[in-house]
């Protein structure tokens, strides 16, 4: 540690053995506090499933199941038909992630780095839309989805995912930090602008394409009305709608076995590229 640098212990406290202990002991209390704070809710819902319908309504709550069971999960995994409205909300998601990672990086790119005429003018415009609230948009989208006959279609879901100005300009920051010697080395060696963005642009921004890539998914993910307004053949409706519609005649604790199967792929999806997420949110930090 610098002698420059002030922390809020200094280090001849820490130097000391009760010194030690004390912040130790202090930032341990302080750790598993967040970690239960963080983790109790997701621990309710999950033995929540588990618990019998009065138990899940007994006041006051049990913590722990009297009799552990299973049964809401495999009741809400036919019940309420989970595979076909999660394999839907995986095609919707999928489609829309494509759609805008090509999409929002082939223009972060264009303006980040070709430069064109009236370049900042068209970023401004760009991001003017995130001033327009998202309800006002609602019924035009709708409308001209209607018009093009793309209701009851996965592409009513993909289509609209493209403009995502958000993104865009999160992709044109960091293209903006890229080290401009490297991409000028590519172009002495011939590469044109194609090729520099596939071969030296992209592989250097996997950090924060899979930020991108994250909050691209979850957005379709967790999305309610839009789906709503546009799926109106429920077999082809997403799971955060199937939840809603399905869920007047079902036990509670099979609708909260639904929610938890529900929300297991975006968690496993963020514990498997969660070192490209940190990266990328590190690096945007830091560069911005």
């Amino acid at each position: 540690m610098s002698s420059g640098t002030r922390t809020l212990v200094s280090p001849a406290v820490l130097a000391r053995p009760r010194g030690r202990a004390v912040y130790w002991t202090v930032f341990t209390g302080v750790v598993l506090l967040f970690a239960l704070a963080f983790l109790f809710p997701v621990y309710w819902m999950v033995t929540g499933a588990m618990k019998s319908p009065d138990e899940v309504a007994r006041t006051p709550p049990t913590l722990v199941p009297e009799h552990w069971s299973t049964t809401g999960y495999a009741d809400a995994w036919e019940l309420m038909r989970l595979p076909t409205h999660l394999w839907n909300t995986v095609v919707q998601a999928a489609g829309a992630w494509a759609f805008q990672l090509v999409f929002c990086t082939a223009a972060a790119y264009a303006l980040s780095k070709l430069r064109p005429a009236f370049g900042a003018l068209i970023l401004g415009g760009i991001l003017a839309t995130l001033m327009v609230p998202a309800q006002a948009l609602v019924v035009p989208k709708y409308l001209t989805v209607a018009d093009l006959g793309l209701l009851n279609d996965p592409l009513a879901i993909w289509l609209p995912a493209v403009a995502n100005a958000f993104n865009l300009y999160l992709l044109k920051r960091f293209f903006d930090q890229l080290p401009r010697d490297v991409l000028e080395a590519a172009e002495i060696d011939g590469a044109g602008k194609l090729r520099t963005l596939w071969s030296i642009v992209l592989p250097l921004s996997r950090p924060v394409l899979g930020v991108v890539s994250i909050f691209a998914l979850v957005a379709v993910w967790q999305d309610f009305l839009w789906p709503l307004m546009v799926f109106s053949d429920t077999d082809k409706q997403p799971i955060s709608v199937a939840l809603v519609q399905l869920s007047q005649n079902i036990q509670l604790t099979v609708l909260i076995a639904a929610m938890v199967i529900a929300s297991i792929p975006m968690v496993a999806l963020f514990l498997v590229f969660q070192r490209h997420i940190i990266a990328g949110i590190s690096a945007g930090s830091t560069k911005g």
